[in-house]
């Protein structure tokens, strides 16, 4: 018998969640599987391998595309590790996206699958969850990789983070305030569905870069999903409805009863004043699979439920910092023509003339620059540039090398990136330990990096 040919392999970022298990056992066999995960984890699920990698750094990110034909991204908004973080989900969504894509390119991906959001119509007026997922779809295909893109929006299965949140609020209140969002038509998808769908995009190419929208047959509120859940439960409910809850309550209440942390709570009820409907079901027609209506869908998820809670947030709270380290995001804006190499060298231009009456910037031969207080000889910060990064414009990384704010030979790094296609730069701290102590570093040096930062974005607005 002729040996059979080599399995495709296939990396998955978000492997470890809810959507990410199920693709798993669904496609093992199949092709060669390879999740990504930010913890040390063992071949389960369906994947031969998991390899750690934080995708906020681009090296890691590259190291763990490497071979991969195809991969799925499975990402959204990603807490960062680091003791103390500077940046908004938005900016930790498009950096991840961007190292995403940046390593797919190199490692030669033919397709990204990408798991986003279903959109409401009036785009000019999107909650900034929403407006995010969009400049995901647009970064990861900045480097040229086919994306095929799938939204959708709350997928029902006993894991998810979305029908727990609505499955406590039923389970936990028996008479439940319904405020004016709870209004709002929302049309949900079953997980099998999208697991499906995923699965038949991979390596399709009529699906290479498109977009589809993924949806059960059933146009509902959230009030409706509330209720549906309760009867199919066994759980007689009353529902108070008030007209006014403002998004900061909303927000409260979410947290307290649910347990899903506030960060998140906050994007998720500003999108709750969206209709999120779906345009059409193109990608299941040409998949010839009948989707799986609300009822059926529900009661899949509430048949999967344990006497116990299922915490799909309980991998946040392990992922609580332990490393005394910083993550810094800062977004600003290029002048037409310009990029991250150019704005680098203006910054240590303008850091000696902006705040030449304290500091002292010495930019040496090989480009590293010095900062230092007049009248003090040695030196807070060394950034020395990272020879890898230097030959792309769209990119100019120092190693942060020492100084007396510094903790000796750790590998922190400071990055202008620009993101492909577009004047967006990001300045990125990561990895970064100081030498302070960690309630006087909050106090002066995180407050002065983060002032400074501004003021270089002020500066580049309006360059004259």
């Amino acid at each position: 018998m002729p040996d059979s040919p080599p399995r495709d392999l296939v990396v998955v970022a978000g492997a470890s969640g809810f959507v990410g298990r199920s693709l798993g056992a669904a496609m093992a066999g199949r092709y060669r599987l390879r999740g990504l995960s930010r913890r040390d984890r063992d071949g389960t699920d369906g994947f031969e391998r998991f390899v750690r990698c934080d995708l906020l750094s681009l090296e890691q990110t590259v190291r763990a595309l490497v071979g991969a034909r195809f991969a799925v991204y499975l990402v959204h908004s990603m807490l960062p590790t680091s003791r103390l973080t500077q940046a908004s989900f938005e900016d930790l969504d498009v950096l991840c996206a961007d190292n995403f894509a940046r390593a797919a390119a190199k490692a030669g991906v033919e397709q990204i699958v990408y798991l986003g959001g279903l959109i409401a119509d009036e785009h000019g007026a999107l909650s900034e969850h929403l407006r995010s997922r969009l400049e995901v779809e647009r970064v990861l295909a900045g480097t040229g990789v086919p994306v095929t893109v799938l939204r959708a929006g709350i997928v029902l299965g006993v894991a998810g983070s979305s029908y727990q949140i609505l499955s406590r609020l039923v389970r936990r209140l028996p008479v439940m305030i319904c405020p004016r969002w709870t209004q709002t038509r929302t049309q949900p998808v079953a997980l099998d569905d999208v697991v499906a769908l995923i699965d038949f995009s991979i390596g399709e190419r009529r699906c290479f870069g498109r977009t589809f929208d993924i949806a059960a047959p059933d146009v509902v509120s959230y009030l409706h999903l509330m209720q549906r859940v309760a009867a199919r439960s066994g759980r007689r409910r009353w529902w108070l409805k008030v007209r006014y809850f403002s998004p900061g309550l909303s927000r409260l209440w979410l947290s307290l009863v649910t347990g899903v942390p506030r960060a998140l709570a906050k994007p998720l009820v500003e999108s709750l004043r969206h209709e999120m409907t779906a345009r059409d079901d193109a990608l299941a027609q040409m998949a010839g699979r009948t989707m799986i209506d609300l009822e059926e869908a529900l009661g899949r998820a509430i048949e999967g439920e344990t006497p116990l809670d299922v915490d799909p947030f309980a991998s946040a709270s392990r992922s609580s910092p332990t490393r005394s380290t910083v993550t810094s995001v800062q977004r600003m804006a290029l002048p037409p023509g310009r990029d991250a190499a150019w704005a680098a060298g203006q910054y240590a231009a303008w850091c000696g003339r902006v705040m030449g009456w304290f500091l002292r910037v010495t930019v040496g031969d090989d480009g590293s620059v010095a900062l230092a207080l007049r009248g003090v000889g040695a030196v807070m910060l060394l950034l020395v540039p990272e020879v890898d990064a230097a030959h792309d414009g769209s990119r100019f990384a120092y190693r942060l090398a020492g100084g007396a704010l510094a903790v000796p030979d750790q590998s922190g790094s400071f990055e202008f990136r620009q993101i492909p296609g577009e004047t967006t730069l990001l300045t990125i701290v990561r990895d970064f330990e100081p030498r302070l102590p960690w309630w006087v570093y909050r106090a002066t040096q995180a407050i002065v990096h983060e002032w400074i930062m501004r003021a270089f974005a002020h500066w580049l607005r309006h360059r004259p």
